[in-house]
Formats: structure tokens, C-alpha cells, sequence
């Protein structure tokens, strides 16, 4: 059973710093693109960023400049180091992964349980 689990949410100020962690654990034979969806309230999800195998990002025009993801294969763990936030960021926070289970011919989406991050202005 492959799973996402998040961690490093929270009530920050506006200009403050919030750093963003989710782990993926079970059996795991390889993941793809792993990335970072924001919803907020009376909206729909967006995806905030995501990262490659390789490393390769990409980035919402919103949050480019101030956020950056990176991530620990060897731990199968992506970061959000989330940077000058704004009110408008408020929103929980998403973890995405495709992820190839052991034993399993088709690459799966995976979700995280969510997060919430909150901008006081």
C-alpha cells in the first residue's frame, strides 16, 4: 500500500517562511513527477509546482521567485520551501505523486491527506 503523507503546515505571517514535507512510503518501485497542489476556499485545485525524476521544475507564475521544490530520492520526499508568503496563498496544501508500485505494470496517481496553510495579513 502506497501512501503520501504530509507534514509542515501551519499559521504564519504575511512575509514569513513555511517549509512543506511529504514522504511516500509502501511498496514503491519508482516515482515520476512529484509536485504540490494548493486549494483554497470556494476554489478549485491548482497545481503550485512540480518536480521531475531528473529535477526538472516548474512553477506557477504566482509563486515563482518565492517558492522552491526540491526533492530526496533516496528518501522518496519532496519539499515546498515557501517563501515572502502572501494571504492569497492561504490554501491547503496538496502532495502529488506518480508512483509505479512493486509488482504493478501502470504508474498510479497518488494523493496526499493535505495540509493547510494559513497567511495572516
Amino acid at each position: 500500500q502506497v501512501q503520501l503523507v504530509e507534514s509542515g503546515g501551519g499559521l504564519v505571517q504575511a512575509g514569513g517562511s513555511l517549509r512543506l514535507s511529504c514522504a511516500a512510503s509502501g511498496s514503491i518501485f519508482r516515482i515520476n513527477v512529484m509536485g504540490w497542489y494548493r486549494q483554497a476556499p470556494g476554489k478549485q485545485r491548482e497545481l503550485v509546482t512540480g518536480i521531475s525524476d531528473g529535477g526538472t521544475t516548474n512553477y506557477d507564475d504566482s509563486v515563482k521567485g518565492r517558492f522552491t521544490i526540491s526533492r530526496d530520492n533516496a528518501k522518496n520526499t519532496v519539499y515546498l520551501q515557501m517563501n515572502m508568503l502572501k494571504p492569497e496563498d492561504t490554501a491547503v496544501y496538496y502532495c502529488n505523486a506518480e508512483i509505479k508500485p512493486r509488482g504493478s505494470y501502470y504508474v498510479r496517481n497518488y494523493w496526499g491527506q493535505g495540509t493547510q496553510v494559513t497567511v495572516s495579513s
